[in-house]
Order: structure tokens, then sequence, then C-alpha cells
């Protein structure tokens, strides 16, 4: 089968495109790794998208699904291992099949970067996490600690200090840097800590192989030694771009450089939201580029003769 394009990507990019290009009459089908809503998924509440004054994440994620799911978009859960540019027509190599399609959407999104300290990597969901309305509840009555300052860290902090009887935000800079209203919103909880100028050395391991706490440094170098029965990280983000990292598409970082029209420079292979290079990138940035996504990819299928 020959699809008219393929988006890759399951999050509000890549859901408004697959609704734009399904309502256009394309052939059309969506690949999802994990699960539909990208990294909203992993947030508390939205205030900021317009026509919603706030739901969390989730209920959104949740709404755009069902959108894309009534107009019988057909979602794959699988992953794309590459893409290969046969000229005309792109290949699409996941672990178990190959589809051929005439256009592409990369809608891939970002994940969490972690701080690739001892321990980490053992006790991933042993106690750290990436997603406070995930694991959140888990932590009912009990020390939490959040490591980073940006709007994601802030936001899901004060979702915590609803659930946990103490919130410790750890942040290697001198101040929060997300936004003033999410800042005041935390500073003004009472369980709330802060620990400012401050790097993870290390985390803790208890008697049970489960989380124990957290070893820090401030930057006139004292340790100190915090303890936490859950850890969660908000550091940054990495772009999930491993598919298109031969077709010389992606930035030093690993960013798709994507022009206005969210065309990459190989004729036929488009890219919409997070993993763009772009200012800004939120769910109403991320839905209006997968709107633009295929308006230029029903441009260019008219020439596809």
């Amino acid at each position: 089968m020959l699809y008219d394009t393929l988006i890759i990507g399951a999050g509000p990019a890549g859901m408004t495109a697959a609704i734009y290009a399904k309502r256009a009459n394309l052939k059309v089908a969506m690949f999802e790794k994990y699960i539909p809503g990208g990294q909203i998924v992993n947030t508390a509440e939205i205030e900021n998208y317009t026509g919603h004054p706030k739901m969390s994440g989730y209920e959104l994620a949740t709404h755009m699904l069902k959108h894309t799911e009534s107009l019988g978009v057909d979602l794959i859960y699988d992953e794309i291992l590459k893409i290969e540019d046969l000229g005309r027509t792109k290949k699409l190599i996941t672990p178990t099949n190959t589809y051929e399609t005439k256009t592409v959407i990369i809608a891939t999104g970002t994940v969490p970067r972690k701080l690739g300290v001892p321990n980490e990597e053992t006790l991933l969901s042993k106690g750290i996490s990436f997603c406070a309305i995930c694991d959140g509840p888990m932590y009912k009555d009990k020390v939490v600690a959040v490591i980073g300052g940006g709007n994601s860290a802030v936001e899901e902090a004060s979702y915590l200090s609803t659930l946990a009887t103490k919130v410790i935000v750890i942040q290697n800079l001198d101040k929060l840097t997300a936004d003033k209203k999410a800042q005041d919103i935390l500073m003004a909880k009472p369980n709330v800590e802060f620990r400012f100028g401050a790097s993870v050395l290390e985390f803790l391991i208890n008697d049970n192989h489960m989380m124990a706490g957290v070893l820090i440094k401030d930057n006139k170098g004292n340790e100190e030694t915090i303890t936490a029965d859950g850890v969660f990280e908000y550091i940054g983000l990495i772009p999930v771009t491993n598919m298109v990292k031969d077709l010389g598409i992606t930035n030093n970082y690993g960013y798709v450089m994507a022009n206005e029209f969210m065309e990459t420079k190989v004729l036929g292979i488009y890219s919409a939201g997070d993993v763009n290079v772009k200012q800004i990138r939120q769910v109403v940035t991320a839905t209006a580029d997968g709107a633009i996504a295929v308006q230029n990819v029903l441009k260019y299928l008219e020439t596809w003769k």
C-alpha cells in the first residue's frame, strides 16, 4: 500500500496533522511508540490552551485522540527505526514491517533528559520518575525531590505539594527560570523547600533497592544528603530523531531544521512540533505546526504525478 502521508508521533502536532490529513481525504496513518499525547501526558495542568481554561495534560491528550479516532485515522503502535529517501517515495522501517509513502511528517517530539549520575538507571521506576501526574499519587504523605527550575519542574512541584508532606526543589542555578505566575504559586506552598545552586552527585539506594535520597553539592562545595522517597527529574528534553540521523536534516543538538512551511531540505519530508528548531515549544505551537505541515503536503501532492 502506498500512503499519501505517514505521520510519526501522536502528540499534539501529530494528531492535528492526522486530523487535517484525514479531512482532506488523504490516505494517512499515524505511528506511536508509547502512548498518544506526547509530553502533555506528563503535565498536571494546562491553563494556556485556547478554549480550555484549565485541564490536565492527560485530559487534553484524550480529547485529541478521540477526535482523531472519530475521523477513522489509523493509529499504528510501532517504532520507526529508519526513514529511507527513495526519491519520489519514502520507506519507513519498523522492527517488523516496512511502509511506503509519498510524504512523511515527523512529529516525534522529545523525551526527558537524564542526569547520568550513579544509581540513576538502577532507580528508574524504583523512585525516579519523569511524570508527576502518572506517579505522584504513589508518594502521598511522603517526601519527594524535584530536580530542575523551569516550567515543567515548577508546575509539577506545585502538583506534588498537594500530595506529599514535603517537596524539595533542587535547582543548579541561583533562581527558578519558570514563568512568574508558576513561580509565585510554588513559592506560596508551605511544604516546599528549595536548594539553589546545587547539583546532584548521586542517588542513594536503601536496603530494599529503592530510592533512599539524593546526595547534592552546592556551589561552595558543601555536600548534603536529602532523604526522599521519590525523585522527579525535569532537566530538559532530547529530540527523538534517531530515525532521520542519516538524512542530514537535524542540527548539532538533534532538532529537525524545518522552514516556515514545515519543509525539511529533503523533498517530501516535513516536520512539526517540539522536534523542530523553534523559539517556543507549547501545545498551541505544536498544533499549528501540524496544520501547516499538512497544508504544504497537500500542495506538494498536487505535483506528485
